[in-house]
């Protein structure tokens, strides 16, 4: 299997959204801009957001299986993802690579 390096990309927070309908949490995210973690065996990387990780695995497991393309045409390396949190308040964009 090969490795997969998850990189987060991009945080967005919908303050109009978390002000109308969020009931405040502390530490909501703790996924930081630029951070980069491995996943092996399509195992979850420690200190990995595990809401996150609930979108990324199949991915995450195909790249890892060494799929390729997984939506035709969508990515230019076809060895790649960009797949984001399903937080609607907060949501991380990854970036997903297979590596060797």
């Amino acid at each position: 299997m090969k490795k997969v390096k998850i990189t987060v990309m991009k945080k967005v927070s919908h303050d109009d959204l978390i002000s109308h309908y969020e009931n405040r949490i502390s530490d909501a995210c703790n996924m930081e801009l630029g951070a980069s973690f491995i996943s092996e065996n399509c195992l979850i990387p420690e200190g990995f957001c595990e809401s996150a990780w609930q979108n990324l695995y199949p991915y995450v497991m195909t790249l890892s299986c060494g799929g390729e393309d997984i939506h035709n045409g969508w990515m230019k390396d076809k060895n790649t993802a960009m797949i984001s949190c399903n937080d609607g308040f907060r949501p991380v964009s990854f970036y997903l690579e297979a590596i060797d």
